[in-house]
């Protein structure tokens, strides 16, 4: 299976070593910064990497040819449908929630925020609307008492959301299709970046 990575930081790094250890084909890693950690462990690893040309949209030509599965981890940039349609099986992504509950960039915050005794990851399919695909995977964590977002996120979302990465890609490798259930929109609610106030 040949997968384009694109995402950065730390989760990036953790998802390219979990897919090399996996014997995945990295073709190539998408990044929004050339500077950024996963970049570097790309170009060790001697994986070919692409710059995005704009930071907040991956376009069809930033995506190694005969893609099979585009996996983002780690990314804020939407894949345009362009760059979805060329994969041959689309893409997929990691959100740090039980989506559809707490879609947006700070679903962590939000759910220590919300007081949510419970947590969760899933793994969506990207499409046009952030975080709202059909979902592939998902699992749930307990919440621990006083636990701050970055505790909860580095204890169990992290992890969580590479052991759901490699269990759906493993699925796609013997199927070749993706699980799919749609999302439940009466359950929706937003987690935006907190300095905006609204929810």
């Amino acid at each position: 299976m040949r997968i384009t990575l694109v995402g950065s930081r730390h989760f990036g790094v953790t998802t390219l070593n979990m897919l090399r250890e996996r014997g995945v084909d990295i073709v190539r890693v998408v990044v929004h910064d050339g500077d950024d950690r996963l970049a570097a462990a790309a170009k060790a690893a001697g994986i070919e990497v692409a710059v995005q040309a704009d930071p907040k949209l991956v376009a069809a030509s930033e995506i190694a040819p005969d893609t099979d599965l585009i996996v983002t981890a780690h990314s804020h940039a939407r894949i345009s449908k362009e760059a979805l349609a060329g994969a041959r099986l689309g893409g997929i992504g990691y959100h740090p929630s039980l989506l559809p509950r707490h879609r947006g960039l700070a679903a962590v915050e939000w759910t220590i925020k919300e007081g949510d005794p419970i947590a969760g990851g899933s793994i969506y399919h990207l499409a046009d609307r952030m975080d709202a695909g059909a979902i592939a995977a998902q699992d749930w964590v307990f919440v621990k008492k006083d636990e701050t977002a970055r505790e909860l996120w580095e204890r169990a979302l992290a992890p969580l959301g590479q052991r759901l990465l490699g269990e759906v890609i493993d699925y796609a490798r013997i199927h070749k299709t993706l699980p799919a259930k749609p999302q439940d929109e009466q359950f929706a609610t937003k987690a935006p970046s907190l300095g905006d106030g609204k929810h």
